[in-house]
């Protein structure tokens, strides 16, 4: 009942080379690329559950080459407001899962710095926009989880 929100279950090794597949296009993506895949407006890639928690992912996790993020403090402002914007797209969407929430809270983390600089820069409050949207994402996943549990029991009847 739950499978779907709790996030990815491989099923072999098929299942395994379109994720590994997935991880490699999204990672080539720009913010604007990135986006249009969100919003699914990539025609020949739709959205998946594992999609949209990748693409949060690749805004998170640290270059080992470089040894940065995504974002930095000093990127412009634009490519900022696009970062954070992608990730309350991302909190928004119907194909939300726990890892993705999590993931959330730690883009709200890592990014803790930036967004408070941003902020006060641009007279803007991403801060509370994106904790808003962590919560929202939150209910969400409890409407999900109760519309799948109300047709299970439909189902059995």
């Amino acid at each position: 009942m739950f499978k779907k929100i709790l996030g990815r279950k491989s099923s072999g090794k098929e299942d395994d080379k379109n994720h590994s597949d997935l991880v490699q296009k999204i990672a080539k993506m720009d913010l604007t690329e990135k986006k249009a895949y969100v919003n699914n407006k990539i025609s020949n890639m739709p959205i998946t559950r594992d999609g949209l928690a990748e693409v949060l992912n690749s805004l998170i996790k640290l270059d080992k080459k470089t040894n940065q993020r995504y974002l930095k403090i000093d990127d412009n402002d634009a490519k900022i407001k696009k970062g954070f914007d992608l990730a309350i797209k991302i909190s928004t969407h119907n194909l939300i899962t726990f890892p993705v929430i999590k993931a959330l809270q730690e883009f709200e983390s890592v990014y803790k710095n930036i967004i408070e600089k941003f902020d006060t820069d641009n007279k803007q409050t991403y801060k509370s926009k994106i904790n808003k949207a962590i919560q929202n994402a939150v209910l969400t996943i409890g409407v999900i989880a109760d519309i799948n549990n109300a047709s299970d029991i439909l189902k059995m009847k």
